[in-house]
């Protein structure tokens, strides 16, 4: 029985091939991508890893993205390799530069690390979106187009601009507590299938029925 797309396969729908599954088209061991997580570009949705920017294995921050999510044109994730010193009188990075300047090359402990960018599951990310280092993006949320993400956003929670502020919280808390208890990206691909109308209806009381 057939119960949704291929998860495994690069473009789920052949006849759209600005839309691929994030995760078939990974290489770097410190990205972390859930089933079903788009990206959508016309210009090469494939080529998403150029997407995240200043990503060196020697630093160790990883990007995690879980399942579900929406992903729009132009997103940059930012990650901690961009940071500079900040706690000296200068913060160019002469060391890059080479011509004897490496010999300030700067410790890991020097830099402003933040850790991993983390984002949840079922998150929608506008077009134009850009990601800063470390930031955690809960399940659920929202996030306007052309949106420069500087700290961590809320789960079932509206944000856009730059920075960022809440626009709207989408449900009442209960409702949050109710679908982050559901965990429904957890789901097998049969349960899905079957409960598609239940997930995509505006009457959420329909869902907090399901046994």
């Amino acid at each position: 029985m057939r119960c949704g797309p291929d998860p495994d396969k690069v473009f789920p729908n052949e006849n759209i091939r600005s839309l691929c599954f994030i995760k078939n088209v990974i290489t770097r061991p410190n990205i972390i991508v859930g089933d079903y997580t788009y990206y959508d570009d016309d210009g090469g949705a494939e080529d998403f890893e150029k997407h995240v920017t200043h990503h060196y294995e020697f630093i160790g921050d990883k990007l995690i993205i879980g399942k579900f999510c929406a992903i729009g044109k132009g997103v940059e994730f930012i990650m901690n390799g961009a940071n500079h010193r900040m706690n000296s009188a200068s913060t160019y990075p002469f060391n890059i530069m080479g011509g004897g300047w490496e010999r300030v090359t700067p410790s890991l402990k020097d830099l402003p690390i933040k850790g991993d960018t983390v984002v949840g599951n079922d998150v929608w990310i506008g077009q134009n979106v850009t990601i800063l280092p470390g930031v955690h993006i809960g399940d659920g949320a929202i996030i306007g187009a052309n949106s420069v993400v500087s700290k961590d956003v809320q789960p079932y929670t509206v944000v856009g601009g730059n920075p960022i502020k809440l626009i709207r919280r989408r449900f009442d808390d209960g409702t949050t507590e109710f679908l982050l208890g559901l965990k429904w990206w957890d789901w097998s691909a049969e349960k899905i299938f079957k409960n598609l109308e239940l997930l995509c209806s505006g009457d959420l009381s329909k869902l907090k029925t399901l046994k």
